[in-house]
């Protein structure tokens, strides 16, 4: 059994100097490719609208604001300045959401974003996004990169969310936010649900940090429009204005020590050449939230060491099968939004029956990294 386990584990290191590493030089090097071509586009929506403001920069060979979803999908977050005059407001939203409201007394005209509040005082974010897309679509028409991007156009739901396709080969989603410093939302008051796992340091300086908020649609926001019976029009009309709470920066800080990110790699390795399912039902995200979930399982670095990594592969693809044949995976920090809400069971389905079958190879090959 010990000499399985060291053979797997020698096989596991030759697929990630192989493989992940080979993966990480890819996408590096299509981020450098999309990144230049998003920060023309941006700079020519700077020069209509100063108030959008671009942040696509280098910084010590990265590009800040910009997450991979997946090899082909990618997201450029662009941060919008004064957000003090609003209190944050989670009360009663969405779930996965929260409301920008601005402070007591304070009056629409002394706001940057004037024109974008509704009457109860709200900052709308589907009015942004409105705004935002329209400005869009005018730079992809004049940016020096014209040739290479196009604006996605909106599909039948009148979503109005920023999606680029650049080289008609990658997509990028642009989406305005607002950085959210030392507070922290009533949604994730339950984290951490272990006292093992984070230390305390680190659940301190996490919330400190914050988290973003996002001028996404609100997750089921496409299903209720569809189901306009089920929902009352005020309602609906609320989740347009509300924000997505995202907690990626958060996600990362704890991802820390031991074999942790290189656990996180090596999944998502797998998950392209495997688990790259039509509607993107296994994403990198659900990739890295498995990994947290497995910290609190594991809250010890001896546990993550390169010995214990076999393990903690075989622990995480138990857990998404669970969640595969359960239909519901719910986010880290805030477990009431599923992530697989609207997800089509057919490809949930099969993504439990191809990660079933690669989990028995995972157990009973310790030679199978070669082939996989």
């Amino acid at each position: 059994m010990l000499s399985n386990q060291l053979m797997f584990n020698y096989h596991l290191q030759k697929f990630h100097e192989e493989k992940v590493v080979e993966r990480k030089q890819q996408i590096a090097q299509t981020i450098d490719e999309i990144a230049r071509v998003v920060y023309d586009v941006l700079k020519e929506v700077e020069i209509q609208e100063p108030r959008f403001i671009s942040q696509v920069n280098e910084s010590r060979g990265k590009y800040d604001g910009i997450s991979v979803l997946s090899p082909y999908e990618y997201e450029v977050v662009l941060y919008l300045n004064q957000m003090g005059v609003f209190n944050f407001v989670d009360d009663n939203s969405a779930p996965g959401c929260a409301l920008l409201k601005l402070s007591d007394g304070r009056k629409r005209s002394m706001s940057l974003w004037v024109e974008f509040i509704t009457a109860s005082g709200y900052l709308s974010a589907r009015k942004i996004r409105a705004r935002f897309y329209a400005l869009v679509a005018q730079a992809c028409e004049k940016c020096l990169c014209k040739e290479l991007v196009k604006l996605i156009p909106n599909d039948s739901s009148g979503t109005t969310e920023v999606r680029l396709k650049i080289r008609d080969k990658y997509v990028v989603h642009v989406v305005p936010a607002f950085k959210c410093n030392n507070i922290w939302p009533k949604s994730a008051a339950g984290w951490p649900a272990t006292k093992h796992w984070p230390s305390e340091n680190q659940v301190s300086e996490v919330k400190q940090e914050g988290f973003h908020l996002l001028s996404k649609e609100s997750p089921g926001t496409r299903e209720k429009q569809q189901q306009q019976q089920i929902m009352q029009q005020q309602q609906s009309s609320s989740e347009g204005d509300s924000w997505v709470i995202s907690f990626a920066d958060a996600e990362d800080k704890l991802l820390v020590g031991g074999t942790r990110r290189k656990c996180l790699s090596i999944l998502k390795t797998l998950r392209d050449r495997h688990l790259d399912l039509p509607g993107q039902v296994i994403n990198y995200y659900i990739m890295k939230s498995l990994v947290l979930y497995e910290c609190e399982k594991h809250p010890y670095d001896w546990e993550w060491e390169e010995s214990n990594l076999g393990d903690r592969l075989n622990g995480i693809t138990l857990q998404l099968i669970a969640c595969l044949q359960s239909r519901r995976f719910p986010a880290y920090f805030s477990p009431q939004v599923d992530l697989f809400r609207g997800k089509d069971h057919r490809y949930l389905d099969l993504g439990a029956k191809i990660t079933w079958k690669l989990q028995r190879e995972l157990l009973f090959n310790s030679r199978c990294l070669d082939q996989l």
